[in-house]
């Protein structure tokens, strides 16, 4: 047991809390830069491993990550060469972020290397549209042993039609076609905000990239891409996170930095079950607005619908709610592998393959596990426990904080991926924290 946090809940959290840009778009402006040969700016980068990752990989292909003051990357891939299949080891499996670097890459040196891809273990997410959605841009795909290899004389403009609106999928297109020849149309598009984050920075460089309203987005390939200057949209996951732990704890917590339109769908969720928020020029408190929650049916699903990672802890602050609520999974086929360990903490929580009447399943009858029924108000006793995944790992910290009595977290670096400064910000919620171990 050489990482873990203990701590005790069943009180209250009350502070305040500074969110720093997304995970979900840090790593991926980072990748952008490479598209271009004059330094690039990003603020509010946050300390988290997918941008170690990243940071990583662009100094050994030569490029210069530096920070010029605390929060705030300059990166400079002027002189980069293109990454050998060594360069990749030490990453392999531990994060999807790397497979974006194809586009950049393609352009520049005409070859990219593909790793073996990581990230939480929530169900398939395979490598196929990227595949086929480089090689309606002129590619080639070859498969290697631990990884893949593609390779381009010329990236070329043309027509991509995603069967699903993946969002890593949608970046890879994104980054590619900026500066291929011709126009690319890219059908069924993803357009989550960190994807408008991300468009927002290549317009900066020089980019033209136009988004309609029924998921098409275009973009015209230019010649030359330059350098720019980008603030980073903050963490939308991890506002949505700690606002389910202040509703589930009853307390209130001022997250700073928190903006009120990427959580739109979360915040009317939120306010249906009983939760209270009051909006700021500099951020949202999350507050439980009326003494009992109340029980309500959720369905995840792409944006602007409610975001499967904002699923697990909501569904932890659910085992709070008064009566019968009904949580539905549309997006990953495993997401729901954190409710065993909920109810051995007391949580009544019962997984059915079959989707709730009249919500449509994106799984059809594959014996996916696919909808929750959460029965509540239930009392949640601490117990030791072991971080899975990214996210479920937080809903797990969601559920110490509800839970009496002392509670060890293992496995607790995972978290590190996504969130930075945890323990520091946990104190700052007045947490009692016995030990830390990482």
């Amino acid at each position: 047991m050489r990482d873990y946090i203990r701590l005790r809940g069943g009180k209250p959290l009350v502070g305040e809390i500074a969110l720093r840009g997304a995970k979900n778009t840090v790593p991926k402006t980072m990748v952008a830069a490479l598209l271009s040969d004059e330094p690039v700016i990003i603020r509010d980068v946050p300390k988290i491993e997918d941008v170690e990752i990243i940071a990583r990989l662009i100094a050994r292909m030569g490029g210069q990550v530096e920070e010029i003051r605390p929060g705030t990357l300059q990166i400079t891939a002027k002189n980069i060469r293109a990454l050998d299949r060594g360069d990749l080891e030490d990453i392999t499996g531990r994060s999807r972020i790397p497979i974006l670097l194809c586009g950049p890459l393609l352009h520049r040196f005409g070859r990219a290397l593909v790793p073996k891809l990581g990230g939480c273990n929530i169900g398939p997410r395979p490598v196929d549209f990227h595949v086929k959605a480089l090689r309606e841009l002129g590619a080639t795909y070859d498969e290697e042993r631990g990884g893949g290899l593609f390779t381009a004389k010329r990236l070329r403009g043309g027509t991509v039609i995603l069967e699903y609106p993946s969002v890593g999928a949608t970046e890879q297109v994104i980054l590619s076609a900026v500066l291929s020849d011709g126009v690319t149309e890219l059908h069924n598009a993803a357009v989550e905000p960190e994807i408008m984050d991300l468009i927002a920075l290549l317009q900066k460089m020089g980019a033209i990239i136009s988004v309609d309203m029924d998921r098409r987005i275009i973009i015209e390939g230019v010649k030359k891409l330059g350098g720019a200057v980008h603030s980073s949209m903050p963490d939308r996951i991890e506002a949505a996170s700690w606002a389910c732990a202040a509703i589930g704890t009853n307390g209130r917590i001022f997250v700073r930095g928190a903006e009120q339109l990427p959580i739109t769908t979360f915040l009317n969720k939120f306010r249906q079950i009983g939760g209270g928020f009051d909006i700021t020029r500099d951020g949202i408190t999350f507050y439980r607005a009326q003494p009992k929650l109340l029980p309500i049916t959720i369905e995840t699903d792409v944006h602007p619908g409610f975001m499967t990672d904002w699923q697990q802890p909501f569904t932890v602050a659910l085992t709070q709610a008064d009566g019968r609520s009904v949580v539905h999974e549309t997006v990953y086929e495993s997401r729901f592998g954190y409710i065993e360990e909920l109810n051995k903490m007391g949580a009544t929580i019962s997984l059915y393959e079959e989707a709730p009447a009249n919500i449509k399943s994106r799984f059809g009858k594959r014996n996916y596990r696919q909808s929750a029924i959460i029965k509540g108000p239930t009392k949640l006793r601490g117990r030791e426990i072991t971080v899975p995944d990214l996210r479920a790992g937080f809903s797990y910290v969601v559920a110490t904080l509800i839970a009496a009595g002392e509670s060890t977290v293992k496995n607790f670096s995972v978290l590190q991926r996504g969130y930075e400064h945890l323990v520091a910000k946990l104190q700052s919620l007045e947490v009692e924290i016995v030990e830390v171990k990482t």
